[in-house]
């Protein structure tokens, strides 16, 4: 199905089948919702030896969630999980997916580097996988409008009940 124009954003928004909270009408561009980072990042701890992936796997217990006052620097290859300000909920008839901005890409931030997809019915605050790419430090300030969320239209409906379905957290 196809990608939600603006009109077709603010006509959705308007119905109540999509709710962005905090929201301003001057978030929405062409075809997508400005995001912006929240005021909290999940940090890896340090850790010796090897954690093991699999479906038990809990990220909590190898990282731990900072309170960021004014900014935060993520170092050349470090990867850190930010969370978007604004709680987002999609009626069962749409998805979305978060796509960094080119803005920061250039300067080798990768805002979202997988997962992107946002399930039909989602109601919640979308964890941002960060990562610094290049070859310097970079600060990041909450605040930011750091990605966008592209709409698109289901064929059917559906609705998310997942183990993250309440996050609020990075």
């Amino acid at each position: 199905m196809g990608i939600l124009t603006r009109d077709e954003i603010l006509k959705e928004i308007k119905s109540g089948n999509i709710e962005v909270e905090p929201f301003s009408q001057a978030q929405v561009g062409p075809a997508s919702i400005d995001l912006y980072l929240g005021d909290e990042i999940r940090v890896f701890k340090k850790f010796r030896g090897v954690y093991h992936v699999n479906e038990e796997s809990d990220y909590e217990k190898i990282t731990k969630l900072v309170k960021v006052k004014s900014y935060f620097v993520i170092r050349a290859g470090d990867v850190v999980h930010g969370i978007t300000r604004e709680r987002i909920r999609l009626g069962e008839n749409l998805c979305a997916w978060l796509e960094g901005r080119s803005r920061y890409a250039r300067l080798g931030l990768m805002v979202h580097v997988t997962a992107g997809l946002i399930q039909p019915g989602i109601n919640n605050k979308q964890v941002l996988e960060i990562t610094n790419m290049g070859p310097i430090p970079l600060a990041v300030y909450p605040g930011t409008k750091i990605c966008q969320l592209v709409i698109q239209e289901t064929s059917g409906k559906a609705k998310y009940q997942g183990r993250f379905k309440n996050q609020v957290h990075p």
